[in-house]
């Protein structure tokens, strides 16, 4: 394990955080949580949010936070997620778990690409106007196979999804002007790094890793077992054995060993980052 970093011992388990769940919820997904929070663990869902109406009540009593994903004001976010009445149907479930428990956490999570990136303020707008705790931001993945795709991008998808180099100055002026705003939790740092990646996809500068220690302080546990260092690298295991054996195995400690964060290509495109400090 990386000097300087916790051992699993040391670091113990935070949290858990369910994606996903439509068109259903999986029908064991509030028992699961039932044995993790008595455990101290915490409980989020990312989700599209399209549930969250019907599940107002169980997500309430058994989750702790959720995370939903806006692609914009009401006719882009709909237009995007090509999903008539999806912004509305976000709101009345917004609404619907507010009136369980008022106090009860819901950010928003927006994956900027063309068709939005000229509407982050108004995006940040409409998830206050839900009645959201707070807004971030992450830029569109482009060329890796996470979040479940078979395989990366075709050319000209990426090409619908990345911006233009005509784009990049309407970009830099919303990320300056959402930087500004106490609603978005995204460091300054973090908000440079979307205008970059998408400069670098344009071959205008180069990709570089963000600050990140996802491998040596949490795992990624796919809906068919697998277990990953983190949502862009391969798996290093399966869940047919305990967790903390998976992660300590020497296929993951080997891997854990030879990565370099700063120069590895998945790291350098990578859109996200996960940095808990010793």
């Amino acid at each position: 394990m990386r000097p300087g970093l916790p051992s699993l011992e040391q670091l113990g388990t935070r949290w858990v955080v369910f994606t996903g769940g439509e068109p259903l919820m999986h029908s064991n997904l509030f028992a699961l949580c039932q044995p993790l929070r008595a455990r101290g663990i915490e409980v989020s869902i990312l989700s599209t949010g399209l549930l969250f109406e019907r599940y107002a009540a169980q997500i309430a009593e058994h989750v702790d936070s959720a995370i939903v994903s806006l692609d914009g004001p009401p006719e882009l976010h709909d237009a995007i997620r090509h999903t008539p009445g999806g912004f509305d149907r976000i709101a009345r479930g917004v609404a619907a778990i507010h009136a369980v428990c008022p106090e009860f956490a819901i950010a928003a999570r927006t994956v900027v690409q063309r068709r939005n990136h000229r509407a982050l303020t108004e995006t940040a707008a409409a998830a206050q106007a839900l009645g959201l705790a707070s807004i971030s931001y992450l830029a569109a993945d482009l060329t890796s196979t996470a979040f479940n795709r078979a395989q990366p991008w075709p050319i000209l998808r990426q090409n619908e999804i990345a911006l233009a180099a005509s784009d990049l100055a309407a970009l830099d002026s919303q990320l300056e002007a959402v930087a500004a705003n106490p609603f978005v939790v995204d460091s300054p740092a973090h908000l440079a790094r979307i205008a970059q990646h998408f400069r670098a996809h344009l071959g205008l500068t180069a990709y570089t890793s963000p600050r990140c220690n996802a491998p040596w302080v949490s795992a990624l546990m796919t809906a068919d077992g697998q277990v990953q260092p983190c949502f862009f690298h391969p798996s290093v295991g399966r869940s047919s054995m305990p967790l903390t054996q998976v992660v300590t195995s020497p296929q993951a400690v080997a891997f854990r060993e030879a990565l370099d964060v700063a120069t590895d290509p998945t790291c350098q495109r990578c859109v996200c980052s996960l940095y808990l400090s010793p």
